[in-house]
């Protein structure tokens, strides 16, 4: 197969790969995400095939071995991934979920795309360009982002004996997670002390990675949980939310907050 015949291959490659990752960027929900990340995995696929078929000239041999190379690695690496880039979509948001897979196929193809073009070769116009990643901010351990009345005398010393970043909710009793009294940030193996809480309250906490400070959650690697417990008014408390044999406050998964 000549350069230009590999080319018009190319641009081939590039309409069948237009509709699926099209298809990526205008999802609206975490279902409709992963399956956006399956049909992509499988054009992906298909086109592996046929690349495997193709004979080229000594010149485009390296490049062609790469490109099919770099297409396998992409479809492995979205197949493996549809059930955590549904559940990161549950917690980050779907559409800053499907940036960070389209900036995640880029790069799995970069190294090819690149020898590419310095053969004059195009492929991947089709391709999704999220742009850069945002920055990444990680608040500092015992930071707090959160307090609002009421105040009173109790005091929660909080350790956190994970190996993930927590964002830990102080909630007043009969409120809901999402309008906590104190939130406080808690880096992964750190511990803090809260001071002037007032009334019942109970505690939640949330884990994972990538923080977004704006809507105060994890974007990647989520998990919720709260202690089944409630927590008396103007007392100390000392809690651990590393689960440990013979501990005596349990914990339940609950639904995102």
């Amino acid at each position: 197969m000549s350069t230009a015949a590999y080319q018009a291959e190319l641009t081939r490659i590039d309409q069948v790969l237009a509709g699926p990752t099209r298809a990526l960027t205008r999802v609206r929900t975490a279902e409709g995400l992963s399956e956006a990340v399956s049909t992509v995995a499988e054009s992906l696929n298909t086109i592996a095939v046929r690349l495997s078929t193709l004979t080229v000239t000594s010149r485009l041999t390296a490049v062609h071995a790469l490109l099919q190379e770099r297409i396998g690695v992409a479809a492995t690496r979205l197949t493996s991934s549809v059930e955590k880039t549904e559940e990161d979509a549950r917690c980050g948001g779907t559409a800053y979920t499907s940036q960070k897979v389209q900036r995640q196929l880029r790069a799995d193809l970069s190294t090819a795309l690149v020898q590419l073009q310095r053969l004059k070769l195009t492929f991947g116009r089709t391709l999704p360009d999220a742009g850069p990643a945002p920055e990444q901010v990680r608040p500092d351990s015992g930071e707090v982002l959160v307090r609002r009345d009421p105040e009173g005398m109790g005091r929660l010393k909080i350790t956190n004996g994970t190996t993930k970043d927590v964002a830990i909710s102080i909630v007043s009793d009969g409120k809901p997670p999402g309008t906590p009294q104190v939130m406080v940030y808690l880096r992964a193996t750190q511990s803090t002390t809260v001071s002037r809480l007032g009334g019942a309250y109970r505690l939640y906490f949330k884990s994972g990675t990538d923080w977004d400070a704006v809507r105060r959650k994890f974007r990647s690697d989520c998990s919720f949980k709260k202690f089944d417990q409630t927590f008396g008014k103007n007392q100390a408390w000392q809690v651990n939310l590393q689960p440990r044999p013979g501990g005596n406050a349990d914990t339940t998964e609950v639904e995102a907050y």
